[in-house]
């Protein structure tokens, strides 16, 4: 029995890093690509979420739905209507300053949780939306397998193909145009690159790879509310974990992510069994201290992150082709 509860929470804990490293690459693709300051992923997260779950959950009396599509029409909606308000989100801020398009995104971000909560009709509000089915639950059980180990399956393909084509954008000219703008803007804009349309591109696939994160997370849940996609968990997490394993670089994005839920989680464990009973309730805020002191460790230690981002290889003069 022991053993059965281990697996099940190696099970949990796996899926939930791949749901969380694919929101971390999202994210990579906009600050560590172009530089771009986007506080506002959880907005994403949850419209990627909730587009999925409309699509494919039966009718209910409750909130907008019943449409009973298959799995992969409520990812390419999530994707796809993430992608739409990224491109409306880039095209008014894709000119703004660093510290300017922090303060939109975080507030569009809020605008959208709070018509999530509020607007009963659409979510069915505070009380959530039910009966998100797990993907392919009846194919994985017929090959004896359970429904949460089909997810983190599913999760694990998805996760390899979004860093698959995340990495070889930052390889390609693409790539190394996005690195040039974050680096110096002038010199790029000199060189004859629209800075606006780059930053557009880049914000709207990292928004789209962000609605797949939480199209995942709606049907390995099974279950959504506005609680899910607040800032600590939606964006501060998010950006704690790229900060940790290395910013521009995708393998320092993934080890940020198991690290970070690692200690996010295993605090969660310890606090709950070592602290007395009369500091029980502080738990969460002393889970959200402890994560902050880490951020400020490596931020004075290790400011590049655990793997930092590699410099480009030079050719030396002379063997120039």
């Amino acid at each position: 029995m022991e053993l059965a509860g281990i697996a099940a929470y190696l099970v949990s804990f796996f899926t939930f890093v791949g749901i969380y490293a694919i929101l971390v690459l999202g994210l990579n693709m906009q600050w560590g690509f172009s530089g771009q300051f986007n506080i506002g992923v959880a907005g994403f997260f949850a419209v990627g979420a909730y587009t999925s779950a409309i699509l494919t959950t039966p009718e209910s009396p409750w909130h907008v739905g019943g449409y009973g599509m298959p799995f992969l029409v409520g990812i390419v909606g999530a994707v796809i209507a993430s992608a739409l308000l990224g491109l409306l989100i880039g095209w008014v801020t894709a000119r703004l300053r660093t510290d300017y398009l922090a303060i939109a995104t975080i507030g569009i971000a809020e605008t959208l949780r709070l018509i999530i909560a509020n607007e009963r009709w659409l979510t069915n509000g505070v009380r959530g939306m039910s009966n998100i089915e797990r993907p392919y639950a009846d194919f994985f059980n017929a090959l004896g397998l359970s429904s949460a180990m089909g997810s983190l399956i599913v999760v694990c393909a998805f996760l390899v193909m979004v860093y698959f084509l995340v990495e070889r954008a930052r390889q390609s000219p693409w790539g190394r145009v996005q690195r040039a703008i974050r680096e110096n803007e002038p010199a790029a804009e000199a060189s004859g690159k629209n800075i606006g349309r780059f930053r557009l591109q880049a914000f709207v696939v990292g928004s789209a790879i962000m609605g797949l994160g939480g199209a995942l997370y709606a049907h390995y849940f099974g279950f959504l509310s506005p609680e899910a996609f607040l800032p600590l968990y939606g964006t501060f997490l998010v950006w704690v974990m790229l900060i940790a394993g290395g910013s521009g670089n995708n393998k320092g994005a993934l080890l940020g992510t198991v690290i970070i839920w690692a200690i996010w989680s295993g605090s969660e464990f310890l606090m709950s069994t070592a602290l007395p009973d009369a500091l029980s309730g502080q738990s969460g805020p002393l889970r959200v201290l402890l994560i902050g002191v880490l951020l400020q460790v490596i931020l004075i230690k290790r400011p590049e992150g655990l793997l930092p981002e590699k410099a480009p290889k030079t050719v030396p003069f002379g063997k120039q082709k």
